[in-house]
């Protein structure tokens, strides 16, 4: 198609239907994915739109259903955490993979205080996007009450810290955390530690919950010197564990509640010359890559990050689509022993 000033021009809805021979809400159907069309006149617009070129007008489309078929993965933490810890490079790289056979886009969005997540919370409830998935929450997040204010379609990664009723996708982790103190105790170790993530967090929470079961259930005693509060970084996984062998020198194994804490764990324990696992064994939690390449090769808890993050993705544009069922799942998790037990 060509204009009066001999430039290009987009082809026109009027013209696919013309083509096709077919109306032009039938053309607006089939572009817009609705079922309610016979299959030869879908082939028909389909072959006009490919004859044509036809792109759909997004921006008139939207005016139109009051969609944006964008959804924004917005994540509590620090863009230094965020760009350098694999679980979240992972589930950034899953959530994309999701989406790529469909009209919608992701966008990443930072809420690491209350400034930022006021600005997100206005963002979102400008109708900027679709819907939200919301990750790495801290109990002291007001993010998740704005949304669910404003009836945003929302899902969580991770159970909520208030027991609201929101949809959410999480992986077992006190079991995946049970199962780890349980294989430490299993080697006969009986001086069992651990690093525990951040303490206003579920994952957190959960993972200290499982490593106490285990050790409520062999009849083991509590001893807070055997616990240290990490922060699912490398380096608070080294400052942790050095605290630990000051505090507990005598301890023979550990659990750690992120891969890259352990990574920090394993730093320190070289650089205080316990060997591992002789001296003391170490587990660690989620199976990232680094894992398998550690040194030695570290025992883990595997989450299915794959999985989670399609659920995720289902349960979001399930919400878009109008259902209102609060749906949640739990993710089955599994120890992958190396050498580091």
């Amino acid at each position: 198609m060509t204009t009066l000033a001999g430039r290009v021009s987009s082809p026109t809805l009027d013209e696919v239907a013309e083509l096709a021979g077919v109306s032009r809400a039938t053309v607006s159907r089939v572009v817009n994915g609705s079922p309610k069309v016979r299959p030869d006149a879908r082939r028909a617009v389909e072959e006009a739109v490919a004859q044509l070129r036809y792109v759909p007008n997004r921006m008139a489309r939207s005016l139109v259903t009051r969609r944006t078929d964008t959804i924004a993965l917005v994540l509590s933490e620090s863009n230094t955490q965020v760009f350098s810890d694999p679980f979240f490079a992972c589930v950034v790289r899953e959530l994309s993979e999701d989406l790529a056979d469909t009209e919608m886009n992701l966008v990443l969005l930072a809420a690491r205080g209350e400034r930022e997540q006021q600005k997100v919370a206005r963002y979102v409830q400008q109708g900027h996007v679709d819907g939200v998935i919301l990750m790495s929450l801290h109990s002291q997040d007001t993010l998740p009450g704005l949304l669910a204010e404003a009836h945003v379609p929302l899902v969580l990664s991770g159970k909520p810290l208030d027991g609201h009723a929101v949809c959410y996708v999480d992986a077992d982790n006190a079991g995946g955390a049970r199962a780890a103190t349980e294989h430490l105790l299993a080697r006969g170790r009986r001086r069992v530690a651990t690093v525990t993530g951040p303490r206003d967090m579920i994952a957190g929470i959960d993972r200290y919950a499982g490593y106490r079961a285990a050790l409520d259930a062999a009849g083991l005693p509590a001893d807070p010197a055997l616990v240290a509060e990490g922060d699912f970084t490398e380096a608070g996984g080294a400052r942790a564990m050095a605290e630990l062998l000051e505090r507990a020198p005598d301890l023979d194994a550990v659990f750690v509640a992120s891969d890259p804490m352990a990574l920090g764990a394993l730093r320190a324990l070289r650089r205080a010359g316990r060997s591992v696992p002789g001296d003391v064994a170490v587990v660690g939690f989620d199976d990232a890559a680094v894992a398998a390449t550690a040194d030695p090769p570290l025992t883990t808890v595997a989450q299915p990050l794959g999985e989670m993050s399609h659920l995720m993705t289902e349960l979001l544009l399930a919400q878009v689509e109008g259902d209102d069922e609060v749906r949640t799942r739990v993710c089955p998790t599994r120890l992958v022993v190396r050498a580091s037990t």
